[in-house]
């Protein structure tokens, strides 16, 4: 996990490496609340936001947790979603599965509103694309606009998104009730 939080700290300080003044506090999601949101969440939902953090006029960044089973994969069908502003740097904790990315699709879907997870949304037909293996301790970072999509999941993938928001499209402030 420490090794993972590092991670997390060099690709957001890449990701917001404007000249802004810096802030006097720093924003904690503790372990134990993360194991907390993530074991009430199984059987009910794929994707539970954490936290998005207001950074001080050069937009948000959110931090999610999300496990998916097999019953959450698309069976190899090329489809997927894509976030229009937000992108994503996902932090792998446990399991493996089969990810599809690729910029280039057919066949979208109008943008929704999204909710205060992702921002608008769609989805789209792959055309190409790149489709890797991704376990524990990997990372991908998926920028917006890129269609993504588990292909195959054989039992479990559950991982930390974290969601700069450089047009502030997810709600500042936002902390998930449970850990309040």
């Amino acid at each position: 996990m420490r090794v993972h939080v590092a991670i997390l700290l060099a690709v957001l300080s890449v990701a917001y490496s404007s000249p802004v003044a810096a802030q006097d506090t720093a924003e904690d999601i503790l372990r134990e609340q993360v194991e907390q949101v993530l074991y009430g969440m199984i059987g009910e939902s794929i994707d539970r936001q954490l936290k998005v953090v207001d950074l001080d006029g050069a937009g948000n960044v959110a931090v999610g947790i999300l496990h998916r089973t097999d019953a959450h994969d698309t069976d190899g069908e090329h489809r997927g979603i894509i976030h229009t502003v937000i992108s994503e740097v996902y932090v792998m904790l446990s399991g493996w599965g089969t990810l599809l990315t690729s910029s280039e699709m057919t066949n979208a879907t109008q943008p929704s509103a999204g909710g205060d997870v992702v921002g608008p949304t769609y989805s789209a037909q792959a055309v190409g694309g790149t489709v890797r293996e991704i376990a524990e301790g990997d990372i991908v970072v998926i920028p917006a606009g890129t269609l993504h999509a588990w292909l195959s999941i054989p039992d479990h993938v559950t991982y930390l998104s974290i969601r700069p928001d450089p047009h502030g499209a997810l709600p500042a402030g936002y902390v998930r009730a449970e850990i309040r």
